[in-house]
């Protein structure tokens, strides 16, 4: 059977000139452009080769690529092709399990003869951690996703303007990321009555310490960054089967959060008027 490469490049031109060379050298070729895209291939075909760039969309996505096929997909060879090496990048790659390194623009010749001595030479690595769902993921992450968007939200110019106590600030956060986790463990689109409770008394204390509501969403909107980049790092830990779905749960629950955390500030709003 011919040799199966998931390509992954966020550029047309280079998927569209590098797919069909690949496939003249008698490699079969699928390509994807996003991240989802190549989460979904690998869901559902096998795999002897990933071929990725490693900006894909945002710096770095590569990695995330990489570490989701060896979780899914050990015995594949990963490779990431850059336009922009440095010696972080390929400390970052070695760390990340990579089984080669290329830069843009490669010649075809050395391309495939990598991926063929590789190949040859495979290796495998099993494993080290469990599974995780979404929900384990943020349950067990609370202090580094607390920590994380407390830094944010007092490094912006106007949030941090207000002078209020971390404690203050960050008081209504667990109960959220309680009740998001919950709601993916459920596989539930229903907001409960204590969380909206919760959101309305958020959204009246946040009116009475001198935020505006479009503070108010972009705390929110900090705070999905922070949950988008903490499952980005640990993507190697995930069951990927689920993550697309308990991620829109995660979305979803968030935007009726802060709905109701609108309504309160308004209440509160008024109520001090």
């Amino acid at each position: 059977m011919a040799t199966r490469i998931l390509f992954v490049d966020d550029e047309a031109g280079i998927r569209n000139t590098l797919k069909p060379i690949l496939e003249q050298h008698g490699f079969e070729v699928t390509a994807a452009a996003t991240v989802p895209e190549a989460l979904e291939h690998m869901n559902h075909a096998t795999f002897d080769v990933l071929l990725s760039d490693l900006n894909i969309g945002q710096p770095g996505d590569g990695f995330t690529v990489v570490s989701a096929m060896r979780r899914v997909q050990p015995k594949a060879a990963t490779f990431i092709l850059t336009g922009y090496p440095d010696f972080d990048t390929a400390l970052q790659a070695i760390r990340s399990q990579v089984d080669d390194y290329l830069l843009k623009p490669t010649d075809v010749p050395t391309l495939i003869h990598t991926i063929q001595s590789r190949l040859a030479n495979r290796r495998h690595v099993p494993p080290d951690r469990p599974i995780k769902r979404v929900s384990d993921l943020m349950e067990e992450s609370l202090g580094e996703i607390t920590n994380d968007w407390l830094r944010l939200v007092k490094a912006h110019h106007e949030i941090g303007a207000i002078r209020i106590s971390d404690k203050d600030r960050i008081d209504y956060l667990p109960l959220l990321i309680d009740e998001m986790a919950k709601r993916v463990d459920k596989g539930s689109d229903i907001t409960t009555d204590q969380a909206k409770s919760a959101a309305v008394a958020h959204g009246k204390q946040r009116a009475m310490q001198g935020y505006s509501i479009p503070l108010v969403v972009i705390e929110m909107r900090l705070l999905q960054h922070v949950l988008s980049a903490v499952l980005q790092h640990n993507l190697i830990r995930m069951d990927l089967s689920t993550v697309i779905g308990d991620m829109m749960l995660v979305g979803e629950s968030l935007q009726e959060q802060l709905e109701f955390s609108i309504r309160g500030f308004q209440q509160g709003a008024r109520e001090a008027a």
